[in-house]
């Protein structure tokens, strides 16, 4: 009898049991009913194949940007791609990261590429994904962090499918560039500034250096938000034309996109100083040589920012100038700016698009840069005439993060030699593309130094 009621308690106890668990009152945190599709499985459907594995993108080998990074996100071929693979950017790799390895958010790149997460950006990893002005949710970033603390499983189901129900924008905010100590340089900044949704808004403020002597200038340090396209710094060829002091200008008008006429006739004054597409980067000159930095010289800071979604994103951008003695300059450098203006790849067309540029004059070349956009898959830079015609010194293959390359024994180039600008693209758009001043266009830029 004793055990007979025994029996009946716990069958009413389990019958309870059921009935709360089916209800979901007993579920922890984090975790899901067994139904719930893969956690892979919404990570590629939800967040790789609309984000990342699109043409220009992540989508194949046949993407022109696939010699920068080697990663194809598509359905069936990513979860091999990312799963204890190293990656390709070179501080990753100096830093012992995987793309993902299973268990070790810190110690996975794909993490720390797409987090809004402070203190997950120190060094120079390149810009945040999604490219394209795309942002993921704080929702999305958490379920992979999640996946991959779980052990990035191909097949299991460990997290909450609720947390990707959290769609605010996971926006990285820029953190401030500490200024040059006292009497080693000087900053200068853009503030704070709206791109509106699916609109790219590249802006212009002109500013004084705030020096009273002349200064010589070594190196050129800069930050910017995710989402840049270029910050670039300029010099004016003639200071009887100058634009307003402190007044930001926009190349398009935000409502319209109408190009303003007056801001493009001041960008033909313009001389190039410092900058380009990587804005986090650190760029110091060989030892011996500077840019002449005269009092108050009026500088253009130029920022270009692109934004498809459908959320209002913020631009800012920091630039430090660091400065050396005057007694340890043995040279002035000058800015190499060659651009060719020539340029058309037809859709789905593989183009190489040279052009020669010389010097009239001796030119000792102690620094090269490039600037093309995302079509762009090699730009090679061939000294032109003289005994060493032909000549590659200079390749990059990575449009958003370009080579910055020093000589310590200069590219000397006699008058009437110069330099040969070879670059390949590869249009994978169904239209064409030519020269623009957009991110969905093209450029073929030298940027340099010489003296």
């Amino acid at each position: 009898m004793i055990f007979e009621k025994f029996r009946n308690r716990i069958s009413a106890v389990s019958t309870i049991l059921v009935v709360v668990i089916g209800a979901g009152l007993l579920s922890s945190p984090g975790c899901k009913k067994a139904e719930g599709r893969a956690d892979f499985e919404l990570i590629q459907d939800e967040i790789l194949t609309p984000n990342c594995a699109f043409s220009g993108c992540h989508a194949s080998t046949n993407d022109a940007t696939y010699a920068q990074h080697k990663l194809v996100l598509s359905a069936g071929s990513s979860y091999d791609a990312l799963i204890n693979k190293s990656p390709q950017h070179p501080t990753a790799l100096s830093n012992g990261w995987l793309l993902v390895k299973p268990g070790e958010v810190d110690k996975s790149f794909l993490f720390h590429k797409i987090t809004c997460e402070s203190g997950h950006h120190a060094g120079n990893i390149g810009a945040p994904m999604p490219m394209g002005g795309k942002v993921l949710s704080r929702g999305q970033v958490e379920f992979i962090k999640r996946w991959i603390i779980a052990g990035a499983s191909k097949t299991s189901s460990a997290v909450d499918d609720a947390i990707l129900k959290d769609s605010a924008a996971c926006q990285l905010t820029v953190e401030p560039l500490p200024p040059p100590a006292p009497g080693t340089g000087f900053q200068m900044t853009i503030d704070p500034f709206e791109i509106p949704k699916n609109f790219e808004r590249e802006i212009f403020v002109r500013k004084n250096t705030p020096n009273s002597d002349t200064l010589f200038v070594n190196r050129i340090q800069l930050r910017g938000a995710s989402n840049s396209h270029h910050f670039v710094a300029y010099t004016f060829r003639n200071e009887n034309l100058l634009p307003p002091l402190n007044t930001l200008r926009d190349l398009r008008d935000p409502v319209t996109g109408v190009l303003n006429q007056s801001t493009v006739l001041q960008m033909q004054n313009h001389i190039f100083l410092g900058g380009g597409t990587d804005v986090n980067t650190d760029v110091t000159l060989p030892a011996g040589t500077a840019i002449k930095i005269k009092p108050n010289l009026p500088i253009d800071l130029n920022s270009h920012y692109f934004n498809f979604t459908n959320l209002v994103l913020q631009g800012r951008n920091y630039v430090n100038f660091y400065t050396v003695p005057r007694s340890s300059v043995q040279y002035e450098v000058k800015m190499l700016d060659l651009n060719n203006l020539e340029i058309y790849i037809p859709p789905f067309t593989r183009r190489t698009i040279s052009k020669n540029f010389t010097f009239p004059t001796l030119t000792r070349v102690v620094m090269l840069t490039s600037h093309f956009h995302k079509y762009g898959e090699k730009f090679v830079i061939k000294i032109f005439g003289g005994a060493r015609n032909g000549e590659i010194i200079y390749t990059n293959t990575d449009w958003e993060h370009p080579l910055v390359k020093s000589f310590t024994t200069p590219i000397v180039l006699q008058p009437g030699e110069g330099l040969t600008s070879e670059v390949t693209y590869y249009n994978t758009s169904s239209v064409a593309v030519g020269f623009g001043l957009t991110s969905q266009d093209e450029m073929n830029i030298i940027f340099g130094y010489y003296y």
